[in-house]
């Protein structure tokens, strides 16, 4: 019986010694949220992206039917021909990049608010 309290203090010790009580920096991450935010293309692209219905598939963080905005943003870099592209699979609709759902079209869309919607979305990395 002492064997096996030894042995379970041990481990207990063991497991307390190993925890990690580091705090994170969130310093980083906060100054790209603020730039993002700071961003014209942040407010003009949000809006748009509330108007419509993309939060019916889509959030922010966590996939829903169609992948979150963020997981978006760090696939694609943010370039114009990236924009382009991905304001064109708003706009016409896509499958296969995300999965076996397809996104549908957007067809009333101008080009140029779709890709206002998508340098919003891109900005959302973090």
């Amino acid at each position: 019986m002492k064997k096996i309290t030894a042995c379970a203090f041990l481990v207990f010790i063991l497991l307390a010694c190993n925890s990690s009580n580091e705090k994170k920096d969130n310093s980083t991450e906060k100054k790209d949220n603020n730039a993002a935010m700071n961003n014209p293309d942040y407010d003009a692209g949000l809006n748009l992206v509330a108007k419509s219905d993309c939060f019916t598939c889509h959030k922010l963080r966590e996939p829903l039917v169609g992948p979150a905005y963020g997981d978006i943003a760090k696939k694609y870099e943010n370039t114009p021909e990236n924009i382009s592209m991905l304001a064109d699979r708003v706009i016409n609709g896509s499958s296969g990049q995300w999965g076996e759902v397809q996104m549908l079209p957007h067809r009333d869309l101008k080009k140029e608010d779709a890709e206002k919607m998508v340098k919003y979305i891109l900005l959302l990395k973090n």
